[in-house]
């Protein structure tokens, strides 16, 4: 017979993982379940049910199969139109009206055909975008619930509407006019923008990146229909071979037959901290029971604010991370994550756990403030830091993923390393991130001295080289956490270099 153990880990559903053979014949165990916040999620405590359970037999080879979570709505769309049926379709775009889409809307063509918003199947019509703005949320036919905190949307101008006229389809064309989609049975309605980006983002105050560069610029209303993606979208910069789709990732979890998998998202450089959290997490997990968990590194590679390090920079030094061994390359996969990225804090996290559940990842790592930022006219932060975890742990339709909060980790001055925080000794401890470190040139010698980006001496000299190109652009440039300023750079090294 076998042991099966449902453990819960700040969510209200359970997970089955399979054990050793026991001699109390039909006894099942469970983690009880606990707020995360007075529990460390890894921590596991048992009590017997009072209810006991026939015994099950014990199979001494049993499959490992990584997908623990199946994908929102069941199975993964594929909205890209299969090979021997793209001549005609392209055919039939260009007889049809055209919409000129952005380079972000195409970013949100790539997201909806792979299936990361599943079970979305193009863009939002109306009744799709009220629940989302409004509920964080989707009713399915079936009447279950998943997760849409963000509301997907492709925006129109007034001249655009009137091209299209009664027409029930339109074709959809790149920056450079190049045909890439059908959008079929469409639907046209009002674009409210104040509403939009007060519900998104708790504000309307000014300066927020992505309604800056979106929002604010796009048509005063929306078109809504089903995606018939006419090719896989390419970016052709030398990256698209990290651009796994969640179908892919799913079938290298099992090439790799991983029975857990931990997802952990960021948009700055690896730093020892992000190294050391995600190495411990993998302990833990492995103490728990999990013969074979498997980290998915998965930058965001979407749209992303100005002073933000650029995508071929940061996937250098994740490759630099794995090539020095400071994560190992045969439990980690390193994949962009396409979706742009809004900065719109517990709001948007939810959007990218929720892409995770899709890509089959049944642990995502949150820390403090995710997808947060700076506020935009005052000196402090947009969202409470902590906010973001609460949500996840609350969040309708993501009960059936695991959220593993953040161990706060800093730079042990005795130690001289990265370390887990000790609050008994806290004046030992010094904090920084990378969000800081590329906004402010003075913090750049952390690179060095308390080896903050894993001793990647050739990712210091880029950033370098990058901040100091900003600082020609305007002599000062304003970030979202602070101003960068021409400072005294602390390490010669990097002036030589650069």
């Amino acid at each position: 017979m076998s042991l099966t153990i449902k453990s819960h880990f700040a969510s209200p559903t359970y997970l089955s993982f399979t054990t050793k053979p026991s001699r109390f014949t039909g006894y099942n165990t469970k983690i009880r379940p606990n707020s995360i916040y007075h529990f460390n999620p890894l921590k596991l405590t048992y009590y017997q049910p009072k209810k006991m359970q026939a015994p099950v037999q014990y199979s001494p080879a049993p499959v490992i199969k990584s997908s623990l979570i199946e994908p929102d709505g069941g199975a993964l769309v594929d909205l890209v139109v299969p090979e021997g049926e793209r001549g005609a379709k392209t055919i039939e775009a260009e007889s049809l009206p055209k919409v000129r889409l952005t380079k972000i809307d195409v970013e949100w063509v790539h997201v909806i055909s792979e299936g990361w918003a599943n079970p979305l199947k193009g863009f939002m019509r109306e009744d799709e975008y009220l629940q989302s703005l409004h509920f964080n949320s989707l009713r399915l036919k079936d009447g279950s619930i998943v997760n849409m905190s963000l509301p997907i949307v492709l925006a129109i101008d007034d001249e655009t509407k009137e091209r299209i006229g009664s027409s029930s389809h339109v074709g959809l064309a790149g920056p450079d006019g190049d045909l890439i989609a059908i959008l079929r049975s469409i639907e046209i309605y009002k674009h409210n923008k104040e509403e939009r980006i007060a519900r998104t983002w708790g504000t309307t105050a000014p300066g927020l990146p992505y309604v800056e560069e979106v929002i604010i610029p796009a048509g005063n209303f929306l078109i809504g229909g089903d995606l018939e993606v006419l090719k896989p979208i390419k970016y052709n910069d030398g990256l698209d071979h990290y651009r796994l789709s969640p179908k892919q990732l799913r079938k290298e979890f099992d090439r790799r037959n991983a029975d857990a998998v931990f997802a952990f998202q960021l948009r700055n450089p690896v730093h020892n901290g992000h190294a050391l959290l995600m190495n411990d997490t993998r302990g833990r997990l492995l103490e728990m029971g999990f013969k074979n968990p498997i980290l998915l590194l998965h930058p965001l590679g979407g749209f992303t604010k100005a002073d933000d390090v650029p995508l071929d920079v940061r996937m250098e030094q994740h490759s630099k991370v794995l090539e020095d061994g400071v994560l190992d390359p045969e439990t980690t996969i390193v994949a962009i994550f396409p979706s742009p990225m809004h900065y719109a804090g517990p709001t948007e996290v939810q959007w990218h756990a929720k892409a995770r559940i899709n890509a089959g990842a049944n642990f995502y790592i949150v820390g403090r403030d995710p997808a947060g930022m700076g506020h935009p006219t005052e000196k402090r932060d947009l969202y409470d830091p902590d906010h973001g975890k609460k949500v996840l742990s609350m969040a309708p339709g993501l009960e059936k993923l695991n959220i593993l909060p953040f161990r706060v980790a800093a730079y042990d001055i005795v130690a001289k390393k990265m370390a887990f925080f000790d609050p008994s000794r806290a004046k030992d401890f010094l904090f920084i991130s990378g969000t800081k470190v590329t906004l402010d040139f003075s913090r750049i010698w952390w690179c060095f001295e308390a080896s903050f980006f894993c001793n990647n001496l050739k990712y210091c000299a880029a950033l370098h080289v990058k901040l100091k190109m900003l600082v020609i652009e305007s002599s000062t440039v304003k970030g979202t956490r602070g101003t960068l300023a021409p400072r005294t750079l602390k390490v010669p090294a990097i002036k030589a270099l650069a």
